[in-house]
């Protein structure tokens, strides 16, 4: 979609044409009939831009609670983040009155950010600022938007800023810091000013060694989702995991909770805890082990046991009903033994393919149970046990 298919999608002919696609509840594999149908009634580009803000929307439902009335591209919607993890992260900004947002794209984090203070958006990309005025609109809100290249412009007078740089180019990921658009090494010019800075997940942690800066993983609902750098009077710690959730108030575990323990190293106990993923990213696993009182079967691998349960909304904990030195045959005998006929295989530390193996076991039986492939102590092991609700 370009800018005037855009700003005719917003025209009552436009209107009409989303609320047609509507009617024919379009999906990826349907697109080219609904569009053969809808192309007789709208001009091709109104036609196609239509049936993608139905089908956007539609996913876009998962992330914003307004997505009905918002507008989307592809690569736009996957690069916003969700309503909840804006409006998190907005809080950090409450004593500032007057922010930027940095790459504002199609204003995800703008609209977190908007309230109660003054917003400036910078993009580089005018179709993106024309769908963040109008996403901004369904929330009942406004911000100042601005056309701009970062590496050109200079900052406006802001208390404080959020930076979320590109991190895809001709439709491929970009992993290092040094190629996200702009690249990270932008800010260098821009600190010591507040600033909050959204990054892939999945970074190379050396890459930012040298920022002094907290680090901040994001898990919703037990999925990690974002890193977030915070600088300034925004650092409140040097590493934190952040737990969200719809259904409750966030939850974190920081450095700064315990002194970082040694890794105490064990045969599997009587529970089996898997951390959350924004603990394994954070390095907070003996953190949380010393939480937990509970030890590490393989210093390289964050599966922790302990003899006795604690509650931790930080972990998913299992009860271990077996472990044994890896072998299939024997695996097998037990599961056969213990009347299982379905199983799910979770991996760490195994080059197996959990469905593969799964399948291969060729089980019989009422009951179901977790089959864990893992090490320990450096050497593979199985491990057998049910979920603890």
């Amino acid at each position: 979609m370009n800018l005037p298919t855009f700003h005719a999608l917003l025209t009552p002919l436009g209107q009409t044409a989303i609320a047609r696609a509507a009617e024919l509840d379009p999906t990826e594999e349907s697109f080219l009939v609904a569009f053969t149908k809808l192309q007789k009634q709208f001009d091709a580009d109104l036609a196609k831009a239509a049936l993608e803000t139905v089908i956007l929307r539609r996913k876009a439902r998962a992330k914003f609670t307004r997505a009905d009335a918002m507008y989307f591209t592809r690569d736009g919607l996957e690069a916003a983040s969700s309503e909840i993890i804006s409006r998190y992260r907005a809080a950090r900004f409450t004593p500032f009155n007057r922010v930027a947002d940095l790459c504002c794209g199609i204003g995800g984090d703008t609209i977190g950010l908007s309230l109660p203070r003054t917003i400036i958006g910078i993009d580089l990309n005018p179709l993106h600022l024309a769908l963040a005025a109008a996403n901004l609109a369904a929330y009942g809100l406004r911000a100042d938007l601005v056309e701009g290249d970062l590496t050109h412009t200079s900052l406006p007078p802001v208390e404080a800023a959020f930076f979320d740089p590109g991190r895809r180019a001709s439709g491929r990921r970009l992993y290092s810091v040094r190629d996200y658009r702009p690249p990270l090494s932008i800010i260098d010019s821009w600190l010591p000013l507040p600033l909050g800075v959204k990054i892939s997940p999945g970074v190379n942690l050396r890459e930012i060694d040298r920022y002094d800066c907290e680090v901040e993983f994001i898990s919703l609902d037990g999925e990690l989702k974002e890193c977030a750098l915070w600088f300034g009077s925004l650092k409140t710690t040097t590493r934190r995991a952040t737990l969200l959730s719809a259904r409750s108030s966030p939850i974190f575990l920081t450095s700064s909770d315990s002194p970082r323990h040694p890794v105490h190293l064990s045969p599997p106990l009587a529970f089996l805890y898997e951390p959350d993923p924004a603990i394994l990213r954070a390095g907070l696993v003996s953190t949380l082990a010393a939480q937990l009182n509970a030890a590490q079967l393989d210093p390289d691998i964050a599966y922790l046991t302990s003899d006795a349960l604690t509650a931790t909304p930080f972990a998913r904990a299992f009860a271990i009903e077996a472990a044994l030195p890896f072998s299939q045959k024997r695996l097998r005998e037990k599961l056969r033994s213990m009347s299982v006929g379905r199983v799910t295989v979770k991996k760490r530390g195994s080059p197996l393919d959990p469905d593969d193996f799964a399948r291969s076991l060729k089980l019989k039986g009422d009951e179901e149970r977790i089959v864990f492939l893992t090490h320990v102590n450096g050497k593979p092991w199985v491990l057998i046990g049910r979920r603890i609700p």
